[in-house]
């Protein structure tokens, strides 16, 4: 079975893949695999950028996002006429020659992955390029081909089994069971920096506790720019003990890493 898999961590949100994704589709029909593409509206393959903190602890990344041609679609399940199938090889199609634009697949996806054409009344998502791996004269879709980190790998999965033994998938609580595998999508963090109100000077040293909900510590000393870091953080509640020579403790209790937590500049007082 065919399968992606995709290093966020090497993406550098050049937008390569969304381009090259439009460029092939975009006024080709590619029927039965595909009616055109519009030129507006529509990603099949789209690059989603994720803002996390705030100045000055920011940190950004990028996800490529498209169908996840899922072992159990629900795409599949919800469309009344049978129109969208999978291909021996895993990737989903949606038959642009049978679809009858009742959007129950759109609503389906939890991905967001699926759009509907409104001038020729279809839905329409990723294909894969299967015209063109059909053809013999492509390996890979045109998003793998053109991405210039390598970040995007499409291959049968028990050649990419290594990597996806690392990696996970998007929304796994609902159990589509994607094709789709991501590597290296970031965690939370929680920063700030660390400085003496009455020098005006950051406090270089300080050591910094976190300890999660089950009692779990971890430690960080702050940097020559008073500076702390703790990444790779899960969702859920933190405290946090900050303690330096001379100073008295500092503490931040139920710290909830929903979103990332830029505690911006501490004061520790003498």
């Amino acid at each position: 079975m065919k399968a992606f898999v995709i290093d966020v961590g090497i993406c550098n949100g050049c937008y390569a893949c969304q381009i090259a994704c439009k460029d092939e589709h975009v006024g080709n029909d590619w029927t039965p695999y595909a009616k055109p593409q519009p030129d507006t509206g529509q990603f099949w393959m789209r690059l989603t950028e994720h803002i996390r903190g705030t100045v000055p602890k920011v940190k950004m990344h990028y996800i490529p996002i498209l169908c996840q041609h899922c072992r159990e679609a629900p795409c599949i399940k919800s469309c009344p006429i049978n129109a969208i199938y999978r291909r021996d090889d895993g990737i989903v199609i949606i038959d642009p020659q049978k679809c009858t634009g009742c959007k129950s697949c759109v609503d389906s996806c939890p991905y967001d992955a699926i759009f509907f054409n409104e001038d020729l009344n279809i839905a329409q998502k990723c294909t894969g390029c299967t015209h063109l791996l059909d053809s013999g004269e492509w390996k890979v879709p045109r998003c793998v081909d053109v991405c210039p980190t390598e970040a995007i790998k499409f291959g049968e999965e028990e050649e990419l089994k290594d990597l996806i033994a690392k990696a996970e998938v998007l929304k796994p609580e609902r159990g589509c069971k994607p094709r789709v595998y991501y590597l290296r999508i970031p965690k939370k963090f929680i920063a700030g920096t660390v400085y003496d109100p009455v020098e005006k000077e950051v406090v270089i040293g300080a050591k910094c506790t976190l300890t999660d909900s089950k009692g779990r510590s971890r430690t960080a000393t702050t940097d020559g720019f008073g500076d702390f870091w703790f990444e790779g953080l899960e969702v859920g509640t933190y405290n946090l003990k900050i303690e330096a020579k001379g100073f008295a403790t500092k503490t931040f209790e139920k710290l909830n890493t929903e979103k990332d937590i830029n505690l911006g500049d501490i004061p520790l007082s003498r």
